[in-house]
């Protein structure tokens, strides 16, 4: 009996991979950021991805798995440095400049949690470049990540979940327009904002250096910050404000992704996220 019930399982399981891939070609799907190694995953109405259905049956892993009923809240900000000229077209929903952007972005959780998971004060950057109208559906990014070393398991986990989608809200809807995974790292990182938004800062010792200042002109009162109220193609999702910036130094290396610029576009921009919905 025990071999039969066991059958009957791989053939259950067969049929729920053969769906998910299905599904795979049809463009539905998320991606799965688990430690095993870098997946396209399905989210069932259940929540649970293909990935979890592996963990479940794996007597080797001894951890739960997130499901999408855990509530994800998150507060914080976003510095980006890109290869655009000033300002970035992308962040207004237009092609890049040249048709290419590659460049870093940084997000960091001022204050979060994912189920009863704090993150305060965690940060993951992004390595990402792409061709195309991200926004109007012509294009898809390659990204690599580097996630923050100071994190624990826990909360490497519920990072993972939010920034692959599985937690809802609008990183969901920014994780689809990524077409190619390529790793992720931890590693430790610096994130600084002036308190006036003068200047910011992103470094990952050898690996990534970006800084900022903020953007102005001859006609820029003193003080004050050239800014963009709802811009139309945000990575932080809408009804938040932009604050522009020229890069002073920006450096990028890892996930076949490196490069170097001065005087590209940079933007600050704040975040506040719920989820699952």
């Amino acid at each position: 009996m025990a071999v039969i019930s066991a059958r009957r399982q791989q053939i259950r399981l067969r049929d729920q991979l053969s769906a998910w891939q299905r599904r795979i070609v049809s463009g539905e799907h998320k991606w799965d950021f688990s430690p095993k190694g870098w997946e396209i995953s399905e989210r069932r109405t259940n929540c649970w991805s293909v990935a979890s259905l592996r963990r479940i049956n794996d007597p080797k892993f001894s951890g739960g798995s997130h499901e999408c009923s855990s509530s994800m809240a998150a507060r914080g900000r976003l510095v980006h440095i890109c290869s655009c000229d000033i300002p970035c077209p992308c962040e207004f929903a237009q092609r890049p400049t040249g048709n290419h952007c590659q460049g870093v972005l940084a997000w960091h959780v001022r204050e979060g949690q994912y189920g009863d998971v704090k993150l305060d004060s965690l940060t993951l950057v992004a390595l990402g470049e792409f061709e195309g109208n991200l926004w109007a559906g012509e294009a898809k990014a390659v990204m690599g990540m580097y996630l923050d070393e100071k994190a624990n398991e826990s909360q490497r986990e519920a990072l993972q979940a939010i920034f692959g989608g599985h937690a809802g809200g609008w990183p969901a809807g920014f994780a689809a327009n990524i077409g190619e995974m390529r790793g992720m790292e931890f590693v430790p990182i610096t994130f600084e904002v002036a308190g006036d938004l003068a200047t910011w800062r992103v470094e990952i010792p050898g690996l990534v250096v970006g800084r900022a200042e903020a953007l102005s002109g001859p006609t820029t009162p003193p003080g004050k910050r050239v800014q963009t109220i709802n811009p139309p193609g945000s990575e932080v999702g809408p009804g938040q404000v932009a604050t522009w910036g020229r890069s002073v130094e920006v450096s990028t290396k890892g996930f076949g992704l490196d490069w170097t610029g001065t005087a590209r576009s940079s933007k600050h921009i704040p975040f506040e996220w719920t989820g699952p919905n």
